[in-house]
């Protein structure tokens, strides 16, 4: 049976990961990035976020480690971010607008540009910090999404992550 991803949010957030919707895998366990094939955790690590590389499970210990949080702009498990339907993007941007505005993390990475698309209605996105932020003082930061099908080769994604920690000191 499906369950749900829970977020992992609080105040002064260094980085707040947002992503399309938990895979299946997550929605079974109840942590992010939990698909075998994701490559989320060796990302993080190899863009210098983490000083080893976190597997799924470790996902709520994140917060108080390093200050990075994990929600997504829809919470319900799908096989593919493709099944999420248009009025599930409505209310999960309106649902993500909120949580930026009552936790107001210092950088908002968005796992995909898809996310970013669907939150602010905007095209083209370019990689990495965007000029408008979606909340004023929150820096939003758009990255290739971490799941196995994006065909983008894993060197050029972790190039991308890799400026994250700078706007993080």
């Amino acid at each position: 049976m499906r369950g749900s991803t829970p977020d992992h949010l609080g105040a002064n957030m260094n980085l707040l990961f947002v992503g399309f919707n938990p895979s299946l895998r997550s929605g079974e366990t109840g942590h992010h990035y939990a698909n075998p094939h994701n490559r989320f955790w060796r990302i993080l690590h190899e863009a210098g976020l983490t000083v080893h590389r976190h597997r799924p499970e470790e996902d709520g210990d994140l917060l108080a480690a390093y200050g990075y949080g994990f929600t997504n702009i829809v919470a319900r498990p799908t096989r593919t971010a493709a099944e999420i339907t248009k009025a599930e993007y409505r209310e999960g941007a309106r649902l993500l607008a909120e949580k930026l505005n009552r936790y107001r993390p210092r950088v908002a990475c968005y796992v995909g540009k898809g996310v970013y698309e669907q939150l602010t209605a905007s095209r083209p996105i370019p990689w990495g910090v965007q000029t408008r932020p979606v909340v004023p003082g929150v820096l939003d930061f758009v990255a290739p999404s971490s799941s196995g099908l994006v065909r983008m080769p894993i060197d050029e994604v972790i190039t991308i992550y890799r400026q994250l920690p700078a706007l993080l000191d």
